[in-house]
């Protein structure tokens, strides 16, 4: 690490750019520490005392799974070196794993999608009696809604995993998880966007047919051109729409930000939805928070410079 007062570490090779913009805007000096080839001296000085956190568990779909263990390491290591990290190594743990993310939910007694985990698609017979169907699998390691399908029966996604060996890499760790039907041209899915414990904003996530909801211009573009996420089209047919939410409820707030609050994040989004039958259910947490601007404009701010401007905030703190 530099002499720098604030370090990003990253993968992605385009996300963290308008980030990086807000901050040169600001006259804000920072590096980047590029998680895709990269090493450190367990011997050495740390010299940057504040350093964010923007590593993906999505890496491993660009040809990058090692940065996420080494990103952990890293994390540990500036931690134990006296450094800030915000969004450290116990948020990117929880980032990492769906399982952490229910329990965490499941114990603060908010609404859950009923969840089994496995590590070999026959063991899941011994829960035959449990399961309802349909259901959506999904690895426990995620991102960018890799590795996800829904499936109809337990014979089908026992199939699906034996044509299909991939589903297993990285994180050999998969669930099956309750289908949570809903409007997805009605209220849809809701993305809450946190900073520093206050909501940043909300939007609608509607139109939906496929799993990559990820909101930035890469993945999901703005206009009619293609995205450069390394989803395959073919996985994620549904382009969604991002619309702002200005008027979410407050009682649903306040919920997000308990659950937030507990989480351990700076930075970062959870996402619920409200199925057919009425239930608030939450089912991802984020802490690689990838924003839309288009969604904060439309509220009257640049969420990018509101993340920059409390990056230098922690700097000087």
């Amino acid at each position: 690490m530099s002499a720098t007062r604030l370090a990003i570490v990253h993968e992605h090779p385009t996300w963290q750019e308008p980030l990086f913009k807000a901050l040169g805007d600001r006259g804000v000096q920072f590096h980047t520490y590029d998680l895709k080839s990269a090493a450190f001296d367990l011997d050495g000085e740390v010299h940057t005392p504040v350093v964010f956190n923007q590593a993906s568990p999505s890496a491993s779909l660009r040809g990058n799974g090692h940065a996420v263990s080494f990103a952990l390491a890293l994390l540990e290591h500036l931690e134990a070196a006296g450094a800030k990290v915000l969004n450290g190594s116990s948020a990117f743990r929880l980032e990492l794993s769906k399982i952490a993310q229910v329990r965490l939910i499941r114990r603060l007694g908010m609404d859950y999608p009923r969840t089994f985990a496995f590590n070999r698609a026959e063991a899941l017979r011994d829960q035959d009696v449990k399961l309802r169907f349909p259901a959506i699998l999904k690895p426990n390691q995620g991102g960018s809604g890799a590795r996800m399908a829904e499936v109809g029966s337990l014979e089908e996604a026992i199939s699906l995993l034996e044509a299909d060996p991939s589903y297993w890499d990285p994180d050999p760790v998969l669930l099956l998880q309750e289908k949570l039907d809903h409007d997805p041209n009605g209220e849809g899915i809701v993305r809450m966007e946190f900073l520093d414990g206050e909501l940043l904003y909300a939007m609608r996530v509607v139109g939906v047919s496929g799993f990559n909801l990820c909101p930035s211009v890469d993945c999901n573009p703005e206009g009619e051109e293609a995205g450069t996420c390394s989803i395959p089209v073919e996985d994620s047919p549904g382009k969604p729409g991002f619309l702002p939410y200005p008027d979410i409820p407050g009682e649903v707030v306040e919920e997000g930000r308990r659950l937030f609050a507990a989480t351990g994040f700076n930075i970062g989004a959870l996402e619920y939805l409200i199925t057919s039958d009425g239930r608030r259910v939450f089912y991802d947490i984020n802490a690689n928070s990838n924003l839309r601007r288009s969604v904060g404009l439309a509220m009257g701010f640049d969420p990018f410079d509101r993340v920059a401007e409390y990056l230098e905030k922690e700097m000087l703190a």
